[in-house]
């Protein structure tokens, strides 16, 4: 990765917060939240940022249709993440398989 291509996810990223910020209050704090979920549970697919875009996308959407942002996603957003990446690896998943057991499994 070269000094250009850090110039230019930086760009991409500052354009990507100022469509967040462009957003109704209560989608924005609805965003915090999910962008917060997926920092900590850890899709291995989200430094492509499609999925960030993808949520603004949907989210744009819902504020030219005159909806709620729970009317969008419902009341629970954890739900509403699990739900985006439920056929996405983790890396809390690579991590149980480095330790030799499956994915979603508990030892006993």
């Amino acid at each position: 990765m070269g000094i250009q291509d850090i110039i230019e996810g930086k760009k991409q990223w500052r354009a990507h917060m100022a469509r967040v910020k462009a957003l109704p209050p209560d989608y924005q704090i609805v965003y915090k939240e999910i962008q917060r979920y997926f920092f900590k549970v850890g899709p291995i697919d989200l430094p492509d940022g499609s999925l960030f875009s993808g949520i603004v996308d949907f989210f744009e959407e819902g504020v030219a249709a005159g909806k709620g942002v729970l009317e969008l996603i419902g009341n629970d957003v954890a739900a509403f993440c699990d739900d985006l990446i439920k056929d996405s690896r983790t890396y809390a998943d690579i991590y149980q398989e480095s330790i030799g057991g499956e994915p979603g499994t508990a030892e006993k």
